[in-house]
């Protein structure tokens, strides 16, 4: 991949945990980055507040592969407001680091998160996350 990812990056983008789409999944959060081309999709499985599965499609690089593999595997078994303080730069450190221009793909993979997670609060409660304010990131939302 020509770049200097670590090992466990490497292991997660070709050997990518929880790919493909979850049947019946009770939230999906699709985002993506139109500059970079990345697109992840998020599926969660929730039961008694708790996340009980979750898989993921990027279509991306393999930075973006392995950020989502990762964080699928940082939520499982954990409950939703435990799951949303999970950041991109604790997928960063649970991959021993990522090069600085694919910082981004952990970005991505906290969003589509925090999407799946808004998807089932609406469907069940009708109420979604609080609005968070734009952290500038990825220019996608076309505001800027």
């Amino acid at each position: 991949m020509g770049m200097n990812y670590s090992e466990k990056v490497l292991d997660h983008f070709n050997d990518p945990r929880n790919v493909g789409e979850l049947k019946d999944a009770d939230g999906v959060g699709t985002v993506g980055n139109a500059k970079c081309g990345d697109i992840m999709q998020v599926y969660i499985k929730v039961k008694d507040n708790v996340i009980t599965d979750s898989s993921f499609k990027a279509f991306g690089c393999g930075a973006a592969v392995a950020t989502c593999s990762m964080a699928t595997e940082l939520i499982k078994g954990k409950t939703l407001e435990e799951a949303l303080t999970i950041t991109n730069k604790a997928v960063m450190e649970a991959l021993d680091g990522l090069p600085p221009v694919k910082i981004h793909c952990s970005v991505l993979a906290e969003e589509a998160i925090h999407a799946a997670i808004n998807d089932y609060l609406v469907k069940t409660t009708g109420v979604g996350l609080p609005e968070k304010g734009c952290t500038g990131c990825c220019s996608s939302c076309g505001k800027h």
